[in-house]
Formats: C-alpha cells, structure tokens, sequence
C-alpha cells in the first residue's frame, strides 16, 4: 500500500515510510492511496469474528508484505489483549466500551498497535527514533504506556499544563521515567500541536534527530482505530440477531482521528448509515457542517479536556475524502455540541435513570446519538472513550457519589510527578531535543 499527503506537494510513501515520518514534508497528513474493500464473506462472518481476527483482516489490507502476515498477527494479538464490550444502554442505545485497556481510554489501541509496529521496524533496522507527541490527555498516556523501555525508542510528551489535563492523565503520563519525558507547556494543547508540527517541518532538526509522531496525524494510530467500529457492528448483530435500522455511530470528537477512522471504516464496506461528530463548545467542525465555513480558534478549557482542541488536524483527512464538498460531507457526517452544565446532566440522568456511568466525553457522544435520533430512525452506539474514573472530581460532582476508581489508576496517583516545564515557544523545545 502507498500513502499519499492530503497536500500532494510530496511523493508518495510506503506503509513504514509513512508510520516513521509521521507528518509528510508538505505539512499536510498521510492517506492511503485506495481504500480496500473487504469481501462480502467478511462481512457475513462478522458476528463470528474475534477482536484480533478482525484487526486482522483490516491491518493486512494496508500493511501489505512489509510486515510478514505471522509477524502482523502476533502484533494485532498483542494489541488487542483485552475485551471492548457493547452495553446496551436503552432501548436502540448502546455504549461501546472503549476503556478497558490498560491505561483505560480507547487510544490505547492505535498507541499499541503503533508501538509495536514501530519497534518491529526499528528491531529490523536498528535505528534509533524519536517519538514526539502532543497530548490533552489520553494519548500521552496510551502511548507512555505502549513504548515503555521499547529499545531503541525514546518517548517526548508535551501536554498542557494549568490543570487542562485532569489530575490521573497528569499522573499517567508523568510517572513512568525510563524512555519517557514529560514536557508541561504553558499552553493549551493547541499549542503543543503547534510545537510537535514545526518540529516535523524543521529539515535541520530532522537532519539530526530521527522523529516520528504518535499522535492521530500519524496513519498507524488511524487504521487500527477501525478496527472496533466494525467489532462493533458485529457485536450489534449478534446482540440484536438482525439489525433492522440504519446504524449510527457517535463519536466524542476533538482532534477528529476517532471519527476519521470511522469514516475509514464505512470507506472499507461497513454498514454504517451515518457518523455524529458530537464536541464540547470547541465546535469547529459543527459549526463547519451546518456553516460551510472552517474556523480554527483558540481552544477553550472544558469538563471534556481531551476535545478542547480549536485547529483539528484530522479535519484535512475529512476534507480529502470528501473533495473539499461540504454537502458530501453532510451525507456522512452530523455534528451536535454541549456545553458543561449539558454534560453534567447527561451524567447525572443515565446514572440515576439507567445506573449506566458514563465519562465526560462519552455524555457528549450519548447527546449527541440522541438529538440526532430525535429527527432520524436509528440503532445508535455511542463511543464511551475513557474510564469515569479518569475524570473523577467532574463525575462524582455530577453524580453526587463516590466512584471506586481502578487498582492500577490508583496506584499511579501514589507516584510522584516528573514533568519539565516549558513554555510554549518552539524554538525552546527544538533547543531541548538538540540537546537529548
């Protein structure tokens, strides 16, 4: 398979091309150059499959020979170790339990699934890397977690720093030490974006240093990411033995990869009638879809910390997709947002309504599912994205009671915070990683 850059100013690269550079040299994202289509058979045997079966089947189709199949499927069975349930929630409602990884947010799959790909290519090559990574949360963690003392890998995490990631993602991703550095940006995560992109684009630092990124922008975090949407879809089928309305994912939306890959997804053959791109007031790809019009703004600090993003990098891979036509994109795409007090009640609804807990973000997926079947008949998922127990403050003050928060989250919070603080100038970071 051969990815090309969503700006087209670059030639195209290969599948491990494209995972080691991260961001193509014209600043745009990388997308593969066909979309496979994945036989009807597959399809049918869907609610048959496993997880890793499944992630299979996807991964091959881009991956091609560069990884040899026996070597792929020990990294997918690795990857996806652990279980994604679907809970129905109420009637036509369902929650996609995507936090039950080991650092329990659903990013672990694409930083794993990046992580070994990486070290396999690194193992052959003996390459020493660099991955640099922007974070509001959950992906500093994820990929903390996923290139812990992987030879040959070092780790840079900049994530923004005032309390804009809650107190356990803070303790994630700065307690582990080893190949891991936290840098704590006086900024928001917009501006970390910033940094880790000019970092791509400075050919003198990458004459010395070889970078990478694990973030969204980076095609090996998007593809596995696909893979539970059509897990999905099968466990929606066996739950409901057939599936006799249009299927409608709704996805808590920030820097949009979770959403990109559901297009993916449905791009790959699978039923999916329609995607809700459901944000927290940082709305700039709802506004888009009911405007026309794309604003990139400063980002706002919200309850639902890892969707404050103002400038989202997956939007140049939706708009490729759909050739820059709004009305493309509308056929495929709903957008809905909430504020705080909005979020807060949902938690506080289905809690005591439905003894159903969510977390911030996967309020504003389940609002976002409902107001769009308010106006169209639909079997909806919505993507619960992290533990509650991540955002504990905002969701016991929600529920008004305590949340028993997970062992090994708890043991994190015992440890003491390592993080250089920085601020948000990049010429500070480039002079940082020089000196590594």
């Amino acid at each position: 398979m051969q990815y090309y850059s969503t700006n087209r100013q670059v030639k195209q690269a290969n599948f491990r091309e494209a995972i080691f550079k991260g961001l193509p040299a014209d600043n745009g994202l990388f997308l593969p150059i066909n979309i496979p289509q994945l036989p009807s058979s597959f399809f049918e045997n869907l609610s048959s499959l496993s997880l890793p079966e499944i992630g299979l089947a996807v991964a091959k189709e881009f991956v091609g020979e560069e990884i040899p199949l026996d070597d792929l499927k020990k990294i997918i069975s690795e990857v996806l170790n652990f279980e994604i349930p679907l809970r129905e929630v109420e009637n036509n409602v369902f929650s996609l339990e995507l936090y039950h990884g080991p650092t329990f947010a659903f990013k672990d799959v694409g930083a794993r699934f990046l992580a070994r790909c990486l070290s396999y290519f690194v193992t052959q090559s003996k390459e020493q890397l660099t991955i640099l990574v922007a974070t509001s949360g959950d992906t500093g963690s994820a990929v903390a977690n996923g290139f812990y003392n992987v030879p040959g890998i070092e780790v840079i995490l900049l994530y923004p720093g005032g309390g804009k990631v809650s107190k356990i993602q803070e303790q994630q991703l700065t307690t582990l030490g080893g190949n891991i550095t936290a840098l704590e940006i006086n900024g928001t995560f917009d501006d970390c974006q910033r940094m880790v992109k000019e970092a791509f684009l400075d050919s003198e630092l990458r004459g010395k240093k070889n970078l990478t990124s694990a973030n969204s922008i980076n095609i090996a975090r998007l593809i596995p990411q696909s893979f539970y949407y059509f897990h999905a879809f099968g466990l929606l089928q066996k739950n409901k033995n057939s599936i006799d309305k249009p299927v409608v994912f709704s996805v808590p939306s920030g820097n949009y990869g979770n959403l990109s890959a559901g297009l993916l997804a449905k791009k790959m053959g699978l039923g999916v009638d329609h995607i809700v791109a459901a944000s927290n007031i940082n709305k700039v790809v709802p506004d888009y879809l009911s405007s026309g019009v794309f604003d990139p703004r400063p980002s706002v600090m919200t309850i639902s910390n890892a969707m404050d993003v103002g400038d989202p990098s997956n939007f140049a891979r939706m708009n490729d997709w759909y050739q820059g036509s709004l009305e493309e994109m509308q056929k495929d795409i709903a957008g809905y947002w909430y504020n705080d007090e909005q979020t807060k009640a949902a938690l506080l609804k289905i809690y005591k309504e439905k003894q159903y807990l969510m977390d911030p973000h996967g309020a504003i997926g389940y609002l976002g599912l409902k107001a769009y079947q308010k106006i169209n008949e639909a079997t909806g998922i919505f993507l619960e994205t992290a533990h509650p127990a991540k955002f504990i403050d905002v969701v016991e003050e929600a529920i008004d009671e305590k949340i028993e928060i997970p062992a090994s989250l708890a043991a994190c919070l015992e440890q003491s915070k390592v993080a250089i603080e920085m601020e948000p100038d990049y010429e500070k970071l480039k002079e940082f990683l020089l000196s590594k």
